[in-house]
């Protein structure tokens, strides 16, 4: 992976939740390349140790470790394992978190004979489906802050960089409650950065627009490769008219984690998403 600018990470150690899917698996490869001894967290062990094992034989440092971000006891034990390859988390990715069918509707727009239809409107959100959502989500980035901010307290130069999402801006058609869960990421990224400001533990965000990941490549494209008719509107909404790719998400990561380059910030949430947050459609 060729890096967007050098950045001397060694002696940190990183931790990545959700390790196991496309976007934070190339973080922490940038994150590893960058000299960091990585720990890889996915509900996923078999993902987490795959990815790990990518890095390890491109010459990086890294373990991949099981963990549920929704339970206080599967990342307790998680820590004391990273404690004891690695020592204390220097710096924490956020990046556990999507959807699920049952917090989506079938259709953008509500009409009153839907309801006499085989459709999934709003009036047929499954209450747990809606939950699991915002859970993932949020109390999937609270949990793991709680577990890991510890090892940073009386620490120099350390930092938490959540994933929100432009949804978090503009809530996206259909997904209410990813929407909803990652506008309370960002509101919890501002929260932290007071909250921990004293400490001098940095916090902020990236708000990724449109990336193709394993979790929404079927709602993009359909089983022969074609575009869906989702993808039409996103595409046209987005003034690049392309998808996002992973490695564009490294340069804002390395920026906001680099104490040199951005000592001074916290509390911010940065778009990247090729326009989309300044186009009006007209």
């Amino acid at each position: 992976m060729k890096l967007p600018f050098e950045m001397d990470l060694k002696e940190k150690v990183a931790v990545v939740t959700g390790a196991g899917g496309i976007l934070c698996y190339c973080m922490a490869q940038a994150l590893a390349e960058c000299g960091a001894k990585v720990a890889l967290l996915d509900l996923n062990q078999e993902a987490a140790n795959e990815n790990a094992q990518k890095i390890c034989e491109e010459g990086g440092i890294a373990k991949g470790y099981q963990a549920n971000v929704l339970e206080k006891e599967s990342l307790q034990e998680a820590h004391q394992h990273i404690l004891e390859d690695f020592g204390p988390c220097d710096i924490l990715i956020n990046g556990a978190g999507g959807n699920h069918p049952l917090a989506t509707t079938d259709k953008e727009y509500f009409q009153a004979a839907d309801l006499d239809e085989d459709v999934k409107t709003f009036f047929d959100l499954a209450q747990n489906g809606v939950e699991f959502v915002f859970n993932l989500n949020f109390i999937g980035t609270l949990l793991p802050t709680q577990e890991f901010s510890r090892d940073m307290i009386g620490r120099k130069n350390c930092s938490i960089l959540n994933i929100s999402s432009m949804n978090a801006y503009t809530p996206l058609t259909k997904i209410p409650a990813y929407s909803g869960a990652k506008a309370a990421v960002s509101n919890f990224t501002q929260w932290l950065a007071v909250h921990f400001a004293k400490e001098g533990i940095r916090v902020n965000a990236l708000a990724p627009g449109f990336f193709v990941t394993k979790q929404n490549e079927r709602l993009l494209y359909n089983k022969d490769g074609s575009p869906t008719a989702r993808t039409g509107k996103i595409l046209a909404a987005t003034p690049m008219e392309r998808f996002g790719e992973a490695e564009e998400l490294l340069g804002s990561m390395l920026f906001l984690l680099n104490e040199e380059a951005a000592g001074f910030i916290t509390g911010v949430i940065l778009p990247i998403d090729g326009g989309f947050s300044a186009y009006s459609g007209v």
